[in-house]
């Protein structure tokens, strides 16, 4: 099962990596059947991911404690629900269903938008691509979920794990996470957007009325999100306030900010034509925003709880 499960991550990035050649090869030779194969590849890569992480959260809910990440997060006297939150509830866990997610968005957006903008969906493509190639590389290289414990040459097995942390087992946080990550991974998609109409320079606000739905969901899970952290920090942490709260809930509130700011400036370049420039620095910030939140917080630099 792990095997099979570190194979489909590692297939996932070769073909996040073909469909970046493929879409800008495509685009810039004008060949049809490159970029159409290139869309195909988001839809493999999110049944890859799919099946990787379907493994994931059975040895987590199964209790395969040959596994490391599921030794580290889940134990026999934890409920259902929270051996499943478990699946968020680590670095490598967490860095794989953000994959998953990006995945799952890239994969919509290519099938809504297949018949449409001809000419910018390679490098909406593309920068979706990248995106999920930086994670996927998370994934494969340096924090693979898929880990086994061993002692000398042989795989082992413990008899009990030890547990997610009793912080996080709260009913908050089991729909916290995943609120948050809508928000973070969405905001991938009018960034991608935006810099598609950029680079073709397309005339017009049409990128704009594509993106504004996408960007009204993901503020909303954003929102969501930020709301059940602090009632889960006021709950459970009893910090007493705003700005002692754990640090996911601060970096979750910069993109927020951001982008409640563009889904209003937008409104003026569609009804004025105005501050377009603007337009494009604030979806620019709100994502590179949710990547260095993404960074604070799974990364070390800072500690979280």
């Amino acid at each position: 099962m792990e095997n099979l499960g570190a194979l489909a991550i590692l297939l996932a990035f070769c073909l996040s990596v073909y469909a970046i050649a493929g879409s800008l090869a495509g685009r810039w030779r004008r060949n049809p059947f490159l970029i159409l194969s290139a869309e195909r590849a988001v839809y493999s890569i999110w049944a890859l991911v799919t099946v990787a992480s379907a493994l994931l959260v059975y040895g987590l809910v199964a209790g395969d404690y040959r596994m490391a990440y599921v030794a580290s997060y889940t134990n026999r006297a934890m409920p259902l629900v929270y051996k499943f939150a478990a699946w968020w509830g680590g670095q490598e866990g967490s860095l794989l269903f953000w994959s998953w997610l990006l995945s799952t968005y890239a994969a919509i957006v290519v099938f809504m938008n297949r018949r449409k903008f001809r000419d910018s969906m390679p490098y909406v493509v593309a920068v979706l691509a990248v995106t999920q190639c930086f994670f996927l590389i998370l994934n494969a290289f340096v924090a693979n979920p898929f880990q086994m414990l061993a002692v000398g040459k042989g795989i082992t097995e413990v008899a009990d794990g030890r547990g997610l942390n009793p912080l996080l087992q709260h009913w908050a946080m089991a729909i916290h996470p995943p609120m948050l990550y809508l928000g973070y991974v969405g905001f991938v998609v009018p960034f991608a957007f935006a810099m598609g109409a950029l680079i073709t320079r397309q005339p017009g606000e049409s990128w704009i009325h594509t993106t504004r739905r996408w960007t009204l969901v993901t503020w909303m899970f954003q929102s969501i999100g930020i709301l059940l952290g602090a009632g889960w920090a006021y709950a459970v942490l009893g910090w007493g306030g705003y700005w002692g709260w754990d640090p996911v809930e601060n970096a979750s509130l910069l993109p927020w900010i951001t982008a409640t700011a563009f889904l209003h400036s937008v409104m003026m370049q569609e009804k004025k034509g105005m501050m377009k420039v603007w337009n494009m620095v604030l979806v620019s910030a709100t994502f590179f925003l949710c990547i260095f939140g993404t960074f604070l917080t799974r990364s070390g630099v800072v500690q979280s709880v």
